[in-house]
Order: structure tokens, then sequence, then C-alpha cells
């Protein structure tokens, strides 16, 4: 799987990342289970640099706190600095490595992987990527064919995401070249919404994504007013939806929704990360977007994942094509990898 995926070259600089809990914060068995996998896996990339030529370090930082929140200045001049980064981490750090990696006269080529555990190692991680990008190559063609997306979800809620004006992405694992970024374990096509940013919104109107979003939190269910690409109102009560109206009301830009993505993973179980959860289907992201394609910087970046098994589940989404043509993606919660044949 090193070999493969991760590809490292004689004469590169492979970087491992690790935050690590404050000093007055509990480490949990998850962090230590995570530290000791960064550490097996440091000593094998050790000794496969030992033999091939390449050098291999560890650098350690205390959590963000938050998915995508900006990092250490340290932090980012090493990763500047290294051909390959290797992010086990709690906190995403996706929407800052990403934009290193495709920077005019990048040296880096980035790997993302928050939440990651070793059982990972016997379900994602263990796919055949060929396989896998080429599913994530068909669904990304979906995706930029695709207009909107109309979105049923186990609540009976409907969501329509506006799909225009915006160029979809995968992530397959294929990580070998500099200027490519992946999050690992891989397997996803994603395509960001229409956000009508003022820049663009004389010329193509306002964004028509809208509908009530689900989103389960500790056994109770929010529900999202999504109007215009933006969360604009909270339905529920209780200390949740108090403290999710202060989240989106402390910064503006948290509201956007960010991502339509699509998991191709056939090896990807729900576990309860996100990490591996998202490659099993569908996931709707909110709040920054431009490291994806899309319009709009923000301080975080969070994927709310809604397959089979999960809490709420998005029991149907139909893609709307250019042609006026529809085409039912996922049926019953679950990736139909029939029209990926």
């Amino acid at each position: 799987m090193f070999r493969q995926v991760f590809a490292p070259q004689s004469g590169e600089k492979v970087l491992f990342l690790m935050d690590v809990p404050p000093e007055n914060k509990e480490k949990s068995d998850i962090w230590k289970g995570r530290k000791k996998m960064v550490q097996d896996w440091y000593k094998t990339f050790k000794e496969l640099g030992e033999e091939e030529g390449f050098n291999v370090e560890i650098l350690e930082y205390e959590e963000t706190g938050r998915h995508n929140a900006p990092l250490p200045r340290n932090v980012v001049d090493a990763m500047k600095n290294s051909n390959l980064v290797i992010a086990m981490t709690e906190y995403s750090v996706t929407s800052t490595l990403l934009p290193i990696t495709r920077a005019e006269g990048s040296i880096t080529r980035g790997a993302s992987m928050p939440t990651v555990e070793k059982r990972m190692e016997d379900t994602a991680m263990s796919a055949d990527y060929a396989e896998v990008k080429r599913y994530a190559t068909i669904l990304k063609d979906m995706l930029n064919n695709a207009i909107g997306a109309d979105i049923v979800f186990s609540t009976g809620d409907k969501l329509f995401l506006d799909l225009r004006y915006r160029n979809a992405m995968l992530e397959a694992g294929d990580w070998n070249k500099i200027g490519q970024f992946i999050n690992f374990p891989s397997g996803e096509a994603l395509k960001v919404p229409y956000e009508a940013t003022s820049d663009e919104i004389d010329k193509n109107g306002e964004s028509k994504t809208g509908g009530i979003w689900p989103v389960y939190y500790n056994e109770k269910i929010l529900k999202y007013v999504v109007k215009n690409n933006k969360v604009v109102e909270i339905i529920g009560d209780g200390n949740k939806a108090e403290e999710m109206r202060n989240f989106f009301d402390e910064n503006e830009s948290r509201r956007n929704i960010a991502e339509l993505g699509i998991g191709c993973n056939p090896k990807a179980v729900i576990i309860g990360k996100i990490l591996e959860d998202e490659k099993v289907g569908l996931h709707i992201a909110y709040g920054k977007s431009a490291h994806l394609g899309g319009k709009v910087d923000s301080d975080m970046h969070l994927d709310i994942v809604h397959t089979k098994g999960c809490p709420v589940e998005g029991t149907k989404l139909t893609l709307i094509n250019k042609d006026g043509s529809k085409t039912d993606l996922i049926q019953n919660s679950m990736l139909r990898y029939e029209l990926l044949k």
C-alpha cells in the first residue's frame, strides 16, 4: 500500500503531521492508538527510506480544535518544504494542505487523514484503488453533467442543490505526482454547489439551493433551513440548537453549503468517523469551499454523512442533467454501483 499509494522517491522528504491535545486535555485511547499508528507508519517509512534514499520526519503541534481551522506558521512552512505530507491528525488540515500542493512552484503532494484509525487498514485502505479511481472518474463526469440534485432524507425532508457554474473533482488515491492531494482512505467525487457570490450573482442570479437539511447531533435531529445556498435558520430546541445558532452567527461564511460528495470506495464501512464514512456514499458539507473549486473562504469545513447506516440517511438522490433527463444515483440510501460499470 505504501509503495502503490504514497510512492516515495529517492531524494524526497516525507513529513508526518500529528496534532496533540493541549496539556489540560486528557489524551483519549483513540488518540493514543493513532499515535502508535503514526509511529508504526513512521518506522516502516524509515526502513523504506534507508533502502531507497528518502528522508522521513514527524512534526507534532497542538490541535486546533476544529476541522480545517488555520494552522501555525511553522506547520505551514514545514508542509511547503516537504515532498510528501502525511497528516494523521484529529482535525482535518485539508483546507491548508490542498492549496499548498496546488500553488505555483510547489514541491509538495499531500495526504490528509483526520481521525484515522488502524482498523481502516482492513477496510477502506484495502480497496482496489484502480477500481476506486474508475468509479470516481465516472461519478465526476456525471456530476459535471448535472445542473442540480434532488435529495430526499429518511426524515422525509427534501433538499435541492444547485450544481450549475462549478466543476466537479475526484479524489481516488492517485498520489504519486507533485501537486496531487488525497484524503486517505480515498474514494469520492464531489462538486461545490453554485454559491451566488457578489462577483457572479449579477450574471448568474441567485443560487437555487434550498430546502430542509436534517442533521443529527447526539440523539437529536436539528433541521437546517437552507435558502440561496446558505443555512438561514435552525429548527429545533435545546442546548445543541442554541450552540449551532451561535456557531453560525460567529462567522457568516460557515453558513455556506460547500460540497456535495459521493463516496465510491466499496471497502469503506460506517464506523462513526467522517474520514471513512464519507467514502461509503452521500455527504454534504458546510463552510469553506474555496479549496474545492468554490468561491467561499471560511475558518472551517465540515462534512455530514447521510449514507446507509447513518442516523439520518439520504434515501434518494436524483441528478438533474443538462438535457433535462434525470439519474437516480442513490436509491435506498445506497450508491448504485451498476451505473458506474
